[in-house]
């Protein structure tokens, strides 16, 4: 597909993140692709791998996944309503039909593997601009959970750290920074062996916990530092950047330390294209 139809298509998967939480018209997305209506359709099924009426669905859906899970204490008829459905009956049957669990049996034991493969990721042009700065940073004291397996499987480790957020108090979200660290690119390394740490930020040691989140700093030094915006599922987009466009025309050399993601805003709190992560490559 041409550069131009990708940038189309790009400018209404935007528009459709955006505004999920409205009505849709196929009118509407169509004047925005400059598509007739029956050409449209034929070309966003195409391009995405499904109708423009799914993958709206699924989009909410996904939505209504992150808040099932990470906002516990959301009633289910609210997140179905904000999903946009009449009724929690026409959610559930959705929901399942999408993901194999009811939306009350994902929130207990969420099936994260098959969830993200119904998931469409199709490609979107990214910024040509992307500004990278060198900076320095003082040590950072962090609490880690190690992740050692499948990506498919980090959301499971995510919910065990952030239950001992919630039960220690040591590393409350609203006050201290969130960060994830890098050890190998889930591209190219195989599923059992991918490495991710999971850390908050803390003031004082870690005490031993159920969880089996260890202490572990991040060192001072100088970074690179690039800021991603939208969904994380993207973020390998952006490193690449850093990686093989920016380092080898910059004459830095890297430091031996994993990449590392700085959480500004994150889902639940905001939606999944409102995120705002700034991605560090650490230097000598």
């Amino acid at each position: 597909m041409t550069d131009i139809y990708a940038e189309r298509f790009s400018r209404v998967l935007d528009y459709i993140d955006q505004h999920l939480d409205r009505p849709l018209p196929i009118d509407e997305l169509c004047r925005l692709a400059c598509f007739s209506r029956f050409h449209f359709q034929r070309q966003f099924s195409t391009y995405v791998g499904m109708s423009v009426t799914r993958y709206v669905q699924q989009m909410r859906l996904r939505g209504a996944s992150y808040q099932l899970v990470f906002n516990p204490q959301r009633r289910i008829i609210e997140i179905a309503l904000e999903a946009g459905f009449e009724n929690p009956e026409s959610f559930t049957r959705a929901f399942k039909r999408s993901f194999g669990q009811t939306p009350s049996e994902f929130r207990e034991r969420p099936a994260w593997e098959p969830w993200k493969r119904t998931m469409p990721q199709p490609q979107r042009m990214r910024e040509t601009t992307m500004p990278v700065e060198i900076v320095e940073r003082e040590e950072i004291r962090i609490a880690v959970l190690e992740h050692q397996g499948s990506p498919d499987q980090l959301f499971n480790s995510v919910t065990r750290f952030i239950d001992w957020r919630k039960s220690s108090g040591r590393s409350p979200v609203a006050t201290r920074r969130t960060f994830g660290m890098v050890y190998s690119d889930p591209e190219q390394t195989p599923p059992e062996v991918f490495r991710f740490d999971i850390c908050g930020e803390v003031q004082a040691p870690v005490a031993p916990n159920p969880q089996g989140v260890i202490n572990k700093s991040i060192p001072a030094g100088r970074f690179a530092r690039l800021r991603h915006l939208g969904s994380t599922d993207r973020i390998g987009e952006s490193a690449n950047i850093l990686y093989r466009e920016w380092l080898p025309l910059s004459g830095e050399e890297l430091r031996d330390f994993p990449l590392i993601f700085h959480y500004i805003k994150r889902i639940p709190e905001v939606a999944e294209h409102e995120q705002v992560t700034d991605i560090y490559l650490p230097l000598k």
